[in-house]
């Protein structure tokens, strides 16, 4: 089956999902192969034969939205952003809880994958930002649609290579080795909830003081949803709550109440 045939499938099927072609174009080459070792399980010769099996078994769409997934993640991926987490914007976070008299700040990972975000997140603050000092808490939700991924999350165990952007001294800290593996110590582990959830259907109570929404729905999901799960995310927030996106995402047209305080970085400020 040739790429092109692929690729026309997708761009058929795709906005049937609520879902956008320049988002997958740059990894349709991951999906494909997905889709191929799809139509033999199901001992279709080519992708018409998966349209017309799509028609007959509407529950085949659970499947195709899953192939279409894309969970590219590390540790302190794009790391000018989360050194600006660390400092300043944690900081910040703390002084703001205490002029508000509360003892918690509150963080939700969308999109988590198998946690390398949300363990990074954990990491800033615990290594470069509480040392104990703060009477401050990081709480994390963390949530993802996969929950084969979740439960990756959660034993916290990674390859070397997806450490590569951490400080060597954060890994020493933070790590121990298992096999040819890296575990996650237990204590950075702890303040990290890990929640089944589909982004376009749930999103876990709020307000939130940040929220990482990085490569996912400003990637992925067409205008319309972008626009209607933006509105819900500012539901979410608290009064200037901070919204992260990926490094070559932006938000949807329209005159959102966000700033930039952050400069070119995707770091976005509620401001009504």
């Amino acid at each position: 089956m040739k790429e092109q045939e692929c690729a026309s499938f997708l761009q058929w099927a795709l906005p049937r999902m609520d879902m956008r072609w320049p988002g997958i174009r740059r990894v349709r080459g991951q999906v494909c192969k997905r889709l191929r070792r799809r139509l033999r399980e199901l001992g279709l010769d080519d992708f018409g034969g998966y349209e017309r099996y799509l028609a007959a078994h509407p529950e085949e769409w659970d499947t195709l939205d899953a192939c279409c997934r894309i969970t590219i993640s590390r540790f302190y991926r794009d790391r000018v952003v989360f050194e600006t987490i660390r400092d300043p914007i944690l900081p910040a976070l703390v002084q703001t809880a205490q002029e508000r008299g509360d003892r918690t700040i509150r963080c939700w990972s969308a999109g988590c994958a198998s946690g390398e975000e949300p363990y990074s997140l954990s990491l800033a603050w615990e290594l470069g930002v509480s040392h104990g000092g703060p009477e401050v808490d990081l709480n994390i939700v963390a949530t993802d649609i996969d929950p084969h991924l979740l439960e990756r999350a959660r034993v916290g165990l990674y390859s070397p290579g997806s450490l590569r952007e951490l400080p060597d001294e954060w890994i020493a800290a933070a790590f121990e080795p298992v096999d040819d593996m890296l575990c996650l110590r237990g204590p950075y582990r702890a303040g990290v909830e890990f929640v089944r959830q589909d982004i376009r259907r749930n999103m876990p109570t709020g307000p939130f003081d940040l929220i990482l929404c990085r490569n996912l729905v400003f990637t992925y999901f067409e205008a319309r949803l972008q626009g209607t799960l933006l509105e819900r995310l500012l539901s979410t927030m608290t009064r200037n709550g901070l919204l992260v996106l990926g490094g070559h995402e932006a938000l949807p047209p329209n005159d959102w109440p966000f700033d930039r305080p952050y400069g070119a970085l995707p770091i976005y400020r509620r401001t009504a």
